[in-house]
């Protein structure tokens, strides 16, 4: 990412799942990552605390899909449009910013989780085998999805 120029990290290169109008840039690709790593810490988080893991949106207490899944995948795809929106024309450098902290945060995260903990699963969560730490693995194949749909686009 630091070796591409700014028109590079900005041009368009995969369109939006959700607005067929919007074109997602490296750059877009790169901060969506962040947002799911967020996203999951909170999940997470709110599971070890006894409340419910999963968005009350997506899933009732028991984990059982409130919506079908193509519903579900219209919920994500405006929910992340809207933070590509609200994260586009940030230089690089603020981009990374905002990553690092959120990787901070899920290594403090993973330093506080038990072998009890990590094998926890979260109802309802279809990521990997359910449980957190099974979740939280995830970030790295995510991110290397993400980063061959924009090479590639």
């Amino acid at each position: 990412m630091a070796s591409l120029s700014d028109e590079e990290l900005s041009a368009p290169r995969t369109q939006s799942e959700h607005d067929p109008d919007s074109w997602w840039s490296h750059a877009d690709h790169f901060i969506h990552t962040t947002l799911i790593e967020r996203n999951f810490n909170e999940m997470v988080r709110r599971h070890l605390s006894g409340e419910q893991g999963m968005d009350t949106a997506l899933v009732d207490e028991s984990g059982k899909a409130l919506r079908p899944i193509e519903d579900v995948m219209a919920y994500v795809h405006a929910f992340t449009e809207k933070w590509k929106v609200e994260q586009q024309g940030k230089p690089l450098d603020e981009l990374v910013r905002i990553g690092l902290a959120v990787r901070a945060d899920t290594l403090a995260l993973l330093a506080e989780l038990d072998d009890d903990q990590l094998a926890s699963k979260i109802p309802g969560a279809p990521w990997s085998d359910g449980t957190v730490g099974g979740i939280l693995s995830v970030h790295a194949s995510h991110a290397r999805m993400h980063r061959q749909w924009s090479e590639a686009g």
